[in-house]
């Protein structure tokens, strides 16, 4: 009885363990854009989302992620965490809704999808005029891609 009961356990402790809305971090070389299929590379690109069941979508570029966010294939409202990495500090999952993003055609990301993703304003105003980029914000990038 008590083996069944510690076997009964360590199936509810792999259940929550599977169900968690935790973010993962994107593994460069290794990990696969959901949506264009291709090894992420480029620490200064990737995307991720999280929805509030736990299944975790990874991207390598923006065009990938709003192309899958805008799709219909899972629920806006159904995400718990929309992640973008910050271009200043690669390899960094920020949130997406409060970050601020730049387009312009000097940005060179792996699906030419010319948006790159900034935590800092500051950070962000230095690459616009380098870039000579335009800015936007996330209501302005999610209809980029539609």
């Amino acid at each position: 009885m008590k083996k069944m009961n510690r076997a009964l356990l360590g199936i509810l402790f792999l259940g929550f363990m599977s169900c968690s809305t935790d973010p993962e971090p994107l593994v460069y070389g290794t990990d696969v854009c959901h949506f264009c299929k291709m090894t992420l590379m480029d620490q200064k690109f990737g995307a991720e989302l999280v929805t509030k069941k736990g299944k975790v979508y990874k991207f390598d570029d923006m065009n990938c992620f709003l192309n899958f966010y805008n799709s219909g294939y899972e629920l806006a409202e159904d995400f718990h965490h929309r992640l973008v990495i910050d271009y200043a500090n690669p390899g960094k999952l920020i949130d997406a809704a409060n970050s601020f993003y730049l387009k312009s055609a000097a940005i060179h990301s792996p699906m030419n999808g010319q948006v790159a993703a900034f935590e800092s304003k500051a950070t962000m105003d230095t690459f616009k005029k380098e870039w000579k980029a335009i800015y936007l914000g996330w209501g302005e990038v999610t209809t980029q891609y539609k």
